[in-house]
């Protein structure tokens, strides 16, 4: 896979994919708090960003290849949105996810008309849709599509129109298609901008990615910010966080979980780890606040009793912030 920079899309892509998924996927709003801005990305049709890179993806197929249909694979967030998009567009979707994804999820899909197959773990369920691509499915990759990044960037434009004065942004990483879209799109038009990436530990394979110098692949998904999941990285978002990415920095879950319940005390949002761990990054000090500071908090599709297990599980840790 070419790892060169014409493997991303430029910013007349994104301009483009902003104005093709124009009355599909809303903008979304942006608040702030104690100095900080918070950019409400979970506010997104399916609670979470993914509907833009997906929209933006599927509006650009065949009308034969939508006559076959879709397929994508998910640790939750981008399969919603690939069955939303399916129901939305009329294009049949099948949507892979392992069997640890929380049932409420699985329902979701399915009641939005997607065919829900389950597998083992996440390594499995990217085999599984490789395999249905082969056999004529168009293939809606997660994170390594210039069209799906295209269309996450279109959160770059939005944010530097409601906050043109950011100096710092802090975007959390699971495969990389959503810092690649963001990242890469700032920097073309505000070079200036600090980006740090966050993952958390258990999930955190851009940062071993960095280290190694390649592309490697996480042995099991140990952390509870399942939609940061991705047991590997690509080349192609690699070659972008190494590029336009100042930082990538690790979190634990227990500090996420921290965060979410200050999260929730300060904007009175829930959001799932995948978004709070940005938060905590900051609030532990992992990133250096230079100027106007902004948060991407990307998704919210988690449950409370999910929230309320988790602190058991880590005792009721202290808010970071």
């Amino acid at each position: 896979m070419a790892t060169t920079a014409s493997a991303f899309p430029s910013l007349d892509d994104v301009r483009e994919a902003r104005r093709r998924i124009t009355g599909y996927a809303d903008t979304t709003p942006l608040v702030l708090r104690d100095g900080l801005g918070y950019k409400l990305e979970f506010l997104q049709h399916t609670g979470s960003f993914k509907v833009r890179g997906a929209f933006n993806a599927a509006l650009q197929l065949s009308q034969a290849e939508c006559a076959r249909g879709v397929v994508a694979v998910s640790g939750g967030n981008h399969g919603l949105a690939i069955a939303y998009v399916g129901k939305v567009l009329g294009i049949p979707a099948t949507v892979v996810m392992p069997k640890a994804t929380p049932q409420f999820v699985v329902e979701r899909a399915t009641a939005d008309g997607a065919r829900v197959v389950l597998t083992e773990t996440i390594a499995e369920a990217f085999a599984r849709v490789d395999e249905l691509a082969r056999d004529g499915l168009a293939l809606l990759h997660p994170f390594d599509d210039v069209r799906v990044i295209a269309g996450q960037g279109t959160l770059a434009l939005e944010m530097l129109e409601q906050m043109p004065e950011v100096k710092t942004l802090v975007v959390s990483i699971g495969g990389g298609g959503l810092i690649s879209g963001v990242a890469s799109t700032i920097k073309q038009m505000k070079p200036d901008v600090t980006i740090v990436g966050v993952e958390t530990k258990g999930a955190d394979a851009m940062r071993q990615a960095l280290d190694a110098g390649r592309p490697v692949t996480l042995p099991g998904i140990t952390s509870i910010a399942r939609t940061l999941g991705a047991p590997s990285v690509s080349e192609r978002t690699l070659h972008a966080v190494r590029r336009y990415v100042d930082d990538v920095v690790v979190v634990d879950d227990r500090d996420a979980v921290a965060a979410i319940i200050e999260l929730q005390e300060k904007l009175g949002v829930l959001v799932e780890p995948a978004a709070s761990c940005t938060h905590a990054a900051l609030g532990l000090g992992l990133v250096e606040r230079v100027g106007p500071t902004l948060l991407l908090l990307c998704g919210s599709n988690v449950r409370f009793d999910e929230v309320v297990g988790w602190r058991q599980r880590f005792g009721d840790s202290s808010a970071v912030c």
